[in-house]
Parts: C-alpha cells; sequence; structure tokens
C-alpha cells in the first residue's frame, strides 16, 4: 500500500480582531485551504462586547478557530496594558495613529507593554497547538511573530504583509510624531520579524518592491500571490430600488461622528439619484482611502454629469475614522446624492456591488485592491489609483479607469467619463468579469498557497540563523 501523504498541519495567527481586507483575505485563504484538505488552526484576535461581526469564531466560521477575546481587557482602564489571562490578550495595537482610539498606534507602546501583548499570544498560541504545528502562517507583522518565536524555535514561518505595516514604517523613516517615542524599536521589531521568515507573501510585483525596500529583506524571499474573490462575486440581478430602500430608509446602518449605525438615514425622496448611475465606494474610513478627495471631487463633477448619479459609501467600522469623517465632508462642502450605508458583512457586498454601475477607489498607498477583484467579478468597472496592486489589477481603459494619486482633475475625468458614456461602462464590466475569473478565483490561490506551505515544511530553515 502507498504511504498516505498527508498535508502539515498549519497554524495561522491574525493580531487584531475582524474589521477590514486583510482579515477578509485572511478569512478565505483559511476557508479555501481547509476544503483543500489541509488541517488549518487560526489563532485570531475577537471582540464579544457588541457588533458580532468582529467575533472571531463567526467571521472566521470555516476553519478550527481560536479566538483571544479583548473584551475583558478592554473593560480596564489601560486596556493595551492589561492581559485578562487565558482566553484573551491586552487589546491589539495598530498600524495607525487616531487619538482616543481603544488600539494605540504600535510606536507608542514601550517595552513593558511589548512584552505583556507577546506573552499573552505565546499562551494562546500553545493552547491551540496540541495537534502539533508544522508550518506557521501569520499575517501582518506583529507581536504574535515574537510570541511564535519563543513557542515554536524550530517551525518555519510564512509571513504576509498586507501594506498597513509599511505604512507605519513609512511614516517612521520619514520622521515620526513626538508621541510616537518607541517608533525606533518597533521599526527594529518588524523588520527582525520579516527576516525571520522563510517567505513573505506579497499582492503585487509593486507591493514587493516596496516591501522589501523598507523591511530590509531579499526580494527572492517574497511570494507574489493574489488575493481573490469567493464564487459569491457574480452578476446577478437585483432589485436596485428595493436594495437602496433597504440600506438606506428602512435598514440603515450609516453613523455619524460619535454616534451609532443607524443615525445617518434618509427619505424616500433623497433616493431618486439611485435611479441613473451609482459610484460605491467600499472600505474603512482611514486617510489613505482619500475618502474626502473623493466627496469633494464627486461634488465638483455633479454639473458634467449628462444624467443622475449617486455615491455611495459602504464601511467604515462604526466609531473608527481618520481625518476628517466623510459625513463632516459632506455638509462642509455641500455635495448632494451622497449617501452613507454604514458597515455591513462580506456576504453583502455581493448585492451592493450588483446595485451599482462602477466601484471607485481613490485609495493613495494599495497593497492590493482586494475589493476591485470583487467588483470585477461582479462585471462592475473600477477607477482606482495607478500605483501599487490596482496599478496590477485595473487595466485602464479595458476594465477600468486609472488614474494618479491624488489628482483630483484626473479623478473628476474619470467620473464624468464613467457616469456619462455608458456603453464604455458596460463593455468595462465585461472586460472585468473575465479577468477576474481568469486570474483572480480563491481556489486557484489557495493552490498556490498549499505548494508554498508544502515546500516551507520540507525545507531546511534558510532564516534559522535570523531566529
Amino acid at each position: 500500500m502507498e504511504p498516505v501523504n498527508e498535508q502539515p498541519n498549519l497554524l495561522m495567527g491574525f493580531y487584531f480582531y475582524p474589521r477590514g481586507g486583510s482579515a477578509h483575505a485572511c478569512a478565505a485563504l483559511a476557508a479555501e485551504l481547509t476544503r483543500a484538505g489541509m488541517p488549518v488552526t487560526l489563532v485570531a484576535g475577537s471582540r464579544s462586547d457588541g457588533d458580532p461581526l468582529a467575533i472571531a469564531t463567526r467571521f472566521f466560521g470555516y476553519c478550527d478557530v481560536f479566538p483571544v477575546d479583548f473584551t475583558r481587557a478592554l473593560r480596564a482602564p489601560d486596556p493595551a496594558r492589561t492581559d485578562p489571562g487565558p482566553g484573551g490578550a491586552p487589546m491589539h495595537a495598530s498600524y495607525e495613529d487616531r487619538p482616543g482610539a481603544e488600539d494605540p498606534v504600535f510606536a507608542t507602546l514601550d517595552d513593558e507593554a511589548f512584552e505583556l501583548h507577546v506573552a499573552a499570544w505565546q499562551r494562546e498560541l500553545e493552547r491551540a497547538a496540541t495537534g502539533g504545528v508544522d508550518v506557521l502562517y501569520l499575517h501582518h507583522l506583529t507581536p504574535i511573530n515574537e510570541a511564535a518565536a519563543r513557542a515554536f524555535p524550530d517551525v518555519p514561518v510564512i509571513g504576509h504583509t498586507h501594506g498597513s505595516e509599511l505604512l507605519m514604517l513609512e511614516a517612521i523613516d520619514s520622521g515620526p510624531p513626538a508621541e510616537w517615542a518607541h517608533a525606533e524599536a518597533w521599526a527594529q521589531r518588524m523588520r527582525e520579524w520579516a527576516a525571520a521568515c522563510e517567505r513573505l507573501v506579497v499582492n503585487s510585483e509593486q507591493g514587493r518592491e516596496r516591501a522589501a525596500r523598507l523591511l530590509g529583506v531579499d526580494r527572492a524571499r517574497f511570494e507574489l500571490i493574489p488575493n481573490g474573490f469567493s464564487d459569491d462575486f457574480a452578476p446577478r440581478p437585483i432589485d436596485r430600488a428595493a436594495h437602496w430602500r433597504k440600506h438606506l430608509v428602512r435598514e440603515p446602518r450609516g453613523w455619524a461622528p460619535g454616534e451609532p449605525p443607524g443615525s445617518v438615514s434618509y427619505t424616500e425622496a433623497d433616493l431618486d439619484a439611485l435611479r441613473g448611475v451609482t459610484l460605491l465606494n467600499v472600505g474603512r474610513f482611514t486617510a489613505v482611502k482619500r475618502l474626502r478627495l473623493l466627496i469633494e471631487t464627486f461634488a465638483r463633477a455633479q454639473p458634467r454629469f449628462d444624467e443622475p448619479a449617486a455615491l455611495v459609501l459602504v464601511g467604515g467600522y462604526p466609531g473608527e475614522w481618520e481625518d476628517e469623517h466623510p459625513l463632516e465632508t459632506v455638509r462642509r462642502v455641500g455635495a448632494s446624492n451622497v449617501f452613507l450605508a454604514g458597515w455591513h458583512e462580506q456576504s453583502a457586498l455581493p448585492d451592493f456591488l450588483n446595485a451599482s454601475d462602477v466601484l471607485v477607489h481613490p485609495s493613495a498607498n494599495e497593497q492590493f485592491g482586494q475589493v476591485l477583484v470583487e467588483a470585477m467579478a461582479c462585471a462592475v468597472p473600477t477607477i482606482a489609483v495607478n500605483r501599487g496592486g490596482p496599478a496590477q489589477i485595473v487595466e485602464h481603459g479595458a476594465t477600468g479607469w486609472l488614474v494618479p494619486p491624488d489628482d483630483p482633475q484626473a479623478l473628476e475625468e474619470a467620473l464624468v467619463e464613467a457616469v456619462n458614456d455608458r456603453r464604455r461602462r458596460e463593455q468595462m464590466g465585461l472586460n472585468a468579469r473575465r479577468k477576474a475569473l481568469a486570474s483572480y478565483g480563491w481556489s486557484q490561490i489557495a493552490a498556490r498557497t498549499q505548494q508554498l506551505v508544502a515546500s516551507v515544511a520540507d525545507a531546511p530553515m534558510a532564516a534559522s540563523a535570523t531566529r
């Protein structure tokens, strides 16, 4: 009898509670690898004090999930410096500096706080690894990397950079704010963690060049594997009027600064513009997403539209924003026909895309841009920035429009053309669907990741000296 070719036991780590694009990528990858027969255990941050989508066992429900709950720490006066004990950890830190946020920027945490995070995550990783670990797959560069090195010094590590860590490194290299007292220590740690990985996954060629430069790691150590889309993302008939009535009038989730979801709502009369061309933006309310630029440019472009057009913002995790809140921008510039639809789970996104005509994604520095791929899979053309991942995903003039970063005039011209040229818009959507099917299915991506995990499990640890 031939010996059974067993797949390696994969232990994944995700330091944050689920709320952004990297969490969706982690969930999809873990699910596909599990379906392919790989034993996957995911240790992930979680919150059980509010939004059910922040609960790791619900969000990452397709593999063996060990939640690390921050809720008990959040009840303490200093959540990021409080370890609640088994099953929990201090509230995670962040790559983003948002004054007053529950998750402080990493660069403000001292050595004592760092060691507290590492010890808690080491305990949780060891609790989850009773079945054995052959390969570690760690998303982002976080204290989990240090915890894993201490718990499993002989287990090879695959790191997956999603881009937000690189933004913080760029801020440190350009001169951090005075309150980032421990910036250099964190930059050094992140570079050491990257150097200790056998392989580092990035989602685009430009992302690889950027990560290699910032992390000081040989570009040959990087694996170029994109994110993808699930089968739920496909063109489908939808009653647009009923969809927008439900999400903007009857069951609103938009929110104002300091107010709960549903504090921003609309009337039936407000929805008239949605009978024309609907432009959609999806994402968190972070400064890099350039929502202020988008709203200002949309307002300037409106007099040039040949038919009514609306801009819908889907996203913005409740209570979390950087820069100017989008509602404040709308009020400041007097923009009409801009709608805040609030935060929705991933399963709702295909309907939002199918109820729209164009996805607009002006993010200035995107490592990949998963929502672009998901829109393309739904035959929705995209407007994005000619930099990073979007520059490789979107084919200008064929599947969408690429504009220079932070260029309001170029963005305005793209918006006007997208609204006014229905025939071109629809042809681009068809082209986008074909490209998505050819390049970005999660099953294809999981197969490549499976090969990577197997090769790392079988090879001697090249990074052992660094560890």
